[in-house]
């Protein structure tokens, strides 16, 4: 799970809200990495890259247009989440033809 890093002063103020934003203050106890302080993003946090980009079930998020590219994932590594365009009819197809093969279906 990757960290929420905190916006400076978000307790303080309602309206500034939790999403991160640098604090750039020339006497700034954040940006100085003061103890005490919330933690500021660093290169340190970033994910491994083994698992970057990996949907938290451990596969690779694909994005499927059309039966074609639905036969053409791998099981074993790749899930395939159908587009939003397609409609209820050929859904249904889609979702019996990936039981069929195997493959796991992100957003039945």
């Amino acid at each position: 799970m990757n960290k929420r890093f905190k916006r400076q002063e978000y307790a303080r103020y309602k309206k500034l809200g939790i999403k991160w934003r640098r604090p750039r203050g020339k006497t700034s106890k954040m940006r100085r990495y003061e103890a005490g302080k919330p933690a500021m993003p660093s290169i340190g946090y970033r994910t491994p890259r083994d698992t970057r980009y990996l949907h938290p079930s451990g596969f690779k998020d694909v994005l499927v247009r059309n039966m074609k590219e639905l036969e053409n994932l791998d099981p074993a590594t790749e899930a395939g989440r159908i587009s939003a365009s397609i409609g209820k009819r050929k859904k249904d197809l889609m979702l019996n033809k990936a039981s069929e093969l195997g493959i796991k279906i992100l957003n039945k």
